[in-house]
């Protein structure tokens, strides 16, 4: 695997002035990307922040390696030396950024838009895009091939919709918001009612509202309101495959995992961090602040700046020992088995053995 967004050629001595570290070996050497420590090649920058992986540091083939004062680097990797080359690899990262793909400037010749749309200034609508009648489009944005903005949708300044994005009609996104290709924003709600041993379909009349700086990940889906407001604070960012119900309201600055499911009505309060596969049940509330651990089933409400996780999910050092509880089940039954074999075999007293003749 070769290193991100080869091609640009970096002078190591750029990469240590910005990460404020000091180079052993050549500074004038350069690197045209970065990778993994056991993918790297000659010409990739590499880092080490995990212990584990020293061993691979010895015969890896990058040019250059981020890495903590004192470790050993092998001879003919340049090491530059940083306190936290995790946090040095972040900052590193945009010089080799190629930034989003480009949308030619201008409507397409074969995207469909109606004439009954606002464009702002400097927009983009790339091939077979279509935009409906009463949309409106902010200065700036772009709209890559075959994505769909719905009637009467609005797209705030700067968004960026991948190829194969689908904004539901009515549908407000803030300013600055990116979503990732086959993202749904505005389906219709799981919204159905039982009459007469039947399932009738209930109007899901509502819209979808996205803050500012959002990023919504890849086959992600946000449900609109029944009626109301499906809403996504601004700061929010949403990974891959997330499902999130109608009349979900997510609080600013959240981060929710991939495949995480949250059902209808829920409230989500700002700064929260939802693992990866987590589940909330619908009409719960969950504080700012939280953690909800990888897997966990939230079926109740959750205090602000707690941590829980298990299921059903409860606080983290509860479920810990309940984990570990369970761990040690095979190992009683044994234990009980052993005593009721012992006390089969044991020797029967007088008086028990009196008690058994009366």
């Amino acid at each position: 695997m070769s290193g991100i967004a080869a091609g640009r050629s970096v002078p190591i001595a750029e990469i240590g002035e910005r990460v404020g570290g000091s180079v052993e070996g050549s500074p004038d050497a350069c690197v045209r990307g970065v990778a993994g420590i056991e993918w790297a090649r000659e010409g990739d920058l590499t880092f080490l922040a995990n212990p584990k992986y020293r061993a691979d540091l010895k015969t890896t083939r990058a040019t250059a390696v981020l890495i903590a004062p004192g470790v050993p680097c092998p001879e003919g990797v340049i090491a530059v030396r940083t306190e936290d080359p995790y946090a040095a690899l972040v900052r590193v990262l945009p010089l080799f950024d190629p930034g989003l793909p480009p949308v030619s400037e201008g409507v397409h010749p074969t995207a469909l838009v109606s004439e009954e749309v606002s464009l702002g200034p400097d927009v983009a609508i790339g091939p077979q895009a279509v935009v409906e009648a009463g949309a409106e489009i902010g200065p700036g944005t772009r709209i890559a091939a075959q994505a769909y903005v719905g009637e009467g949708a609005k797209l705030g300044a700067e968004c960026y919709l991948y190829p194969g994005v689908f904004v539901g009609r009515g549908c407000v996104l803030g300013d600055r918001v990116r979503v990732q290709p086959g993202a749904v924003i505005g389906s219709d709600g799981f919204g159905y009612a039982p009459v007469k041993g039947q399932y009738r379909k209930i109007p899901q009349i509502g819209i979808v509202e996205i803050g500012d700086d959002v990023e919504i990940g890849a086959n992600a889906c946000i449900d609109r309101a029944t009626f109301g407001k499906t809403v996504i604070g601004p700061g929010t960012k949403i990974d891959n495959l997330v499902q999130i119900a109608h009349n979900v309201a997510v609080a600013e600055d959240t981060v929710i995992a991939a495949q995480s499911g949250i059902a209808g009505s829920t409230r989500i309060g700002r700064g929260v961090r939802l693992g990866g596969q987590s589940g909330l049940a619908g009409h719960v509330r969950i504080g700012d602040g939280a953690s909800i651990g990888a897997q966990a089933g939230v079926i109740g409400d959750v205090p602000a700046g707690e941590t829980y996780s298990g299921y059903p999910a409860r606080p983290h050092r509860d479920a810990m020992r309940r984990e570990a509880a369970v761990r040690k089940l095979p190992e009683i039954v044994r234990r009980i088995r052993a005593l009721e074999s012992a006390l089969r075999r044991a020797p029967r007293t007088g008086a028990g053995k009196e008690r058994e003749g009366r």
